[in-house]
């Protein structure tokens, strides 16, 4: 033994304010969660930020406290920030997981919609005329998707590292959930950010 290396790694000063929700739509649960700001106002309608993955091979609704730290910070500045696990994420039957097989652009997004009408519903404090979407790699790709498709839902995202067009993405991912290609090319299609590009009415 040479040294020691400490480790200088901080603990958060703070425990997230995390609610974990589970909704009942068509008779099937998602899994969902709240972050409310740390100084959370019961008589205030809140905008809501969207936070997304919404793919194969990662859960998002974890209880685990690094997962929501930077949610927390969003809520801080006056947002209420929430995810929904929709269809095709693990960590369920393989009915779940392939229920968007061939459909990236269609199942994934209508049950995004449907669980924040849901959570809309439960609590008041959301106030869904002002909603933001924003994730990262298959979350860029969900929120890009969420405005251009659904700009009556969604009204701003911020999409990072997005999927724009799945021919370009590595075939060890996508050819299990869309397909080979040729033959597959109208799956791939509908999936493709790139026709949707010019009636973009949001930012993004």
């Amino acid at each position: 033994k040479i040294a020691d290396l400490p480790s200088v790694a901080e603990e958060p000063s703070f425990n997230p304010n995390v609610a974990f929700l589970t909704l009942e739509i068509d008779k099937q649960k998602f899994f969902a969660s709240v972050v409310r700001p740390r100084h959370f106002d019961v008589k205030k309608k809140y905008p809501v930020i969207v936070d997304v993955y919404g793919g194969p091979h990662h859960l998002h609704v974890v209880k685990a406290k690094r997962n929501w730290l930077i949610p927390q910070w969003l809520a801080d500045q006056g947002f209420i920030v929430v995810a929904i696990e929709n269809r095709g994420t693990p960590g369920r039957d393989s009915l779940w997981e392939w229920a968007i097989y061939q459909k990236f652009a269609d199942v994934t997004l209508e049950d995004q919609v449907a669980g924040l009408k849901a959570l809309g519903e439960k609590l008041a404090e959301l106030d869904l005329s002002r909603v933001g979407i924003t994730g990262w790699s298959f979350g860029g790709y969900m929120s890009a998707l969420a405005v251009l498709k659904r700009p009556d839902v969604f009204h701003a995202a911020v999409a990072g590292a997005p999927v724009t067009d799945w021919e370009d993405y590595d075939t060890h991912y996508t050819e299990r959930y869309l397909g080979l290609l040729p033959e597959s090319q109208k799956a791939y299609q509908n999936a493709s950010l790139l026709p949707m590009a010019k009636d973009l009415r949001r930012p993004l």
